[in-house]
């Protein structure tokens, strides 16, 4: 079986008539129907009910023109990408983080690898772990940034930093000076991150505050760190942030308190697939390793 009995039987599937389909391919009917006989005794099966009035597919013809056609798709996919690559163009390069990653990091990556890379097209998606874990299994996403545990057989994880954690509140509305001070948060207003959008990450909260003898009043959730940060500054209550969040926020009504006494921390992780060939995903990896 040759490509072109591929491209001559598709011809003839499409028009359904096998004059048009000859001058469609530019040779003479009786070479085209040849071909079209030899690919049906190859696989052994009729694909056309021909007689003199029309031509139809057989339900064998229907299920092959259907596979073939996206056979072909797939073939363009990959003729198109070799040629970028050989160009050094590889298209486009994928990369996912939670919200709770300092932003600034991520655009000095972007300016990093542009420089490096100047006809990619990077994108930049801000992702849950757990979507992030999905999204790279199926291979929509090129690079993740995340919060562990994975489990996953088809990832790979390298751990970029340990973060801890720090309680956040609005100076105005609430005055907490010390650490000894946060088992007196029994009563107060809690907002946290959605459960069910990051289940280990609301956990470890609740542990943290079982730590400190109380139990949270959770009245706000967010899917987002930046929101629950906003709802903070517009007193709506307190939260528990990684501290990565507060190294780095400068807004002088908030205030933070990083939690010592306990030794709890989250693995900020930097996973790709272990079926990653691109050459972009070690210069992005090194990048942000020697920013850790």
């Amino acid at each position: 079986m040759e490509l072109r009995h591929l491209k001559y039987f598709l011809a003839v599937a499409e028009e359904l008539n096998f004059t048009k389909a000859s001058e469609k391919l530019f040779i003479s009917q009786p070479p085209l129907s040849r071909q079209i006989i030899e690919l049906e005794e190859e696989l052994g099966a009729r694909l056309f009910i021909r007689n003199n009035k029309k031509v139809e597919l057989t339900e064998a013809g229907k299920y092959f023109e259907k596979e073939i056609k996206e056979l072909f798709q797939m073939l363009e996919t990959i003729t198109v990408k070799t040629k970028k690559i050989a160009e050094n163009v590889s298209g486009e390069f994928r990369i996912a983080y939670i919200s709770s990653i300092y932003s600034s990091v991520i655009s000095e990556l972007i300016q990093f690898l542009k420089e490096h890379f100047p006809y990619v097209n990077f994108k930049l998606f801000e992702i849950s772990t757990t979507k992030q874990i999905e999204a790279l299994e199926k291979g929509k996403i090129d690079l993740g940034i995340i919060r562990s545990p994975i489990k996953s057989p088809k990832i790979k994880s390298q751990l970029w930093f340990k973060d801890g954690f720090s309680v956040v509140f609005n100076k105005n509305f609430t005055n907490i000076r010390s650490e000894k001070e946060i088992p007196n948060l029994e009563n107060a207003t809690f907002v946290f991150f959605n459960k069910d959008y990051a289940p280990h990450y609301h956990e470890v909260l609740l542990e943290l505050c079982a730590f400190y003898g109380f139990r949270p009043k959770i009245v706000h959730e967010s899917n987002n760190i930046n929101s629950i940060v906003q709802l903070v500054k517009n007193g709506l209550g307190i939260s528990i942030v990684p501290s990565n969040i507060a190294r780095n926020n400068q807004d002088p009504e908030l205030g933070f308190i990083e939690l010592k006494k306990i030794s709890l921390s989250t693995d900020v992780s930097l996973i790709t697939s272990k079926e990653d060939t691109s050459e972009i995903t070690p210069f992005a990896v090194a990048f942000l390793l020697k920013k850790r």
